[in-house]
């Protein structure tokens, strides 16, 4: 028997609606610790959920999203609340703040090697672009509103990160 192609859905902004904790973002510094602790109390997006449920009748369904893998375990008990269709969850390594682009797309690839990715679903026009380059078919989450307050403290944070390791790596060459 052939394995079922994968639809991949995101979580926040796709299936969860955190426009409840996003002000969680508008601090400085970022509380990101608060912003995950209090993601078990999403709402759904109820265009979302029918969508992985009708995904769920002929692919098999995966999670792949930016929340840390500290939040595994509520991020299941979310899911099974919810009552969305079993899959893997892919979730970012606890201390990786590369963009969610960069992350998302690496997993997309190792994951294509085995399995057909029937479509994508992502609220991030960043990483629907990445991926749609790549060439995995994206259907874009448009039922929720963009949050330019969670894109900007993802995109900085990322780009920090990637910006002191290009410094540590210069700094480390100039030692040799």
């Amino acid at each position: 028997m052939t394995a079922r192609p994968l639809a991949v859905f995101d979580l926040d902004g796709t299936l969860a609606d955190s426009t409840h904790r996003q002000h969680l973002l508008e601090r400085t510094p970022r509380d990101w610790k608060a912003f995950f602790a209090a993601a078990p109390g999403d709402p759904t997006f109820a265009e979302g959920v029918a969508l992985a449920l009708r995904s769920a009748e002929d692919c098999a369904v995966v999670y792949l999203t930016g929340r840390p893998e500290r939040c595994r375990r509520d991020t299941l008990a979310w899911l099974a609340r919810h009552g969305l269709p079993k899959g893997r969850l892919w979730m970012r390594p606890d201390h990786d703040r590369r963009p969610a682009r960069h992350t998302k797309l690496e997993v997309l690839r190792r994951i294509a090697l085995d399995r057909q990715v029937r479509h994508v679903v992502d609220d991030d026009e960043l990483v629907c672009d990445a991926c749609e380059k790549a060439g995995f078919p994206v259907i874009r989450a448009r039922w929720s509103s963009p949050s330019d307050t969670l894109r900007d403290a993802q995109q900085r944070a990322g780009a920090l990160r990637t910006s002191n390791e290009m410094l540590c790596k210069v700094v480390g060459s100039l030692r040799d």
